[in-house]
């Protein structure tokens, strides 16, 4: 009994992972972050973001927008980026979004904090 309840599990957890590797990594329906020039925390600046090394969607908020361009940050591109929570590479939600499409960062750029919420989840 208990290996066919095991059994039950593996098999759900395959297809949940199936599924999700099948479908879009960004859904159109999915939250996009609301952005704009201002340094105070607001609790309605919410969105989705998709971790690609994770295959994974995380809530976020955003806490300070713009952030001053001193240390790292990790690319944003359509609500998109590599590293998440517990991987090497990710520097707690500090995001650039390369406005001005030259692949550098620069003045051009967006650069603001948007930690991302555990735990992740396969849908938006």
């Amino acid at each position: 009994m208990a290996q066919s309840a095991l059994r039950r599990l593996t098999c759900l957890a395959i297809l949940l992972v199936v599924t999700a590797c099948e479908s879009s990594p960004i859904s159109p329906d999915a939250t996009r972050l609301v952005v704009s020039s201002s340094t105070e925390f607001d609790p309605e600046r919410v969105g989705v973001i998709f971790v690609i090394s994770q295959g994974l969607y995380y809530d976020t908020r955003i806490q300070i927008d713009p952030l001053r361009r001193e240390g790292e940050f990790q690319l944003l591109s359509n609500q998109r980026t590599e590293f998440g929570p517990g991987q090497v590479g990710y520097v707690g939600g500090r995001f650039w979004e390369d406005l001005n499409h030259n692949g550098i960062q620069d003045e051009g750029d967006h650069f603001f904090l948007s930690p991302l919420i555990p735990p992740g989840r396969f849908v938006p």
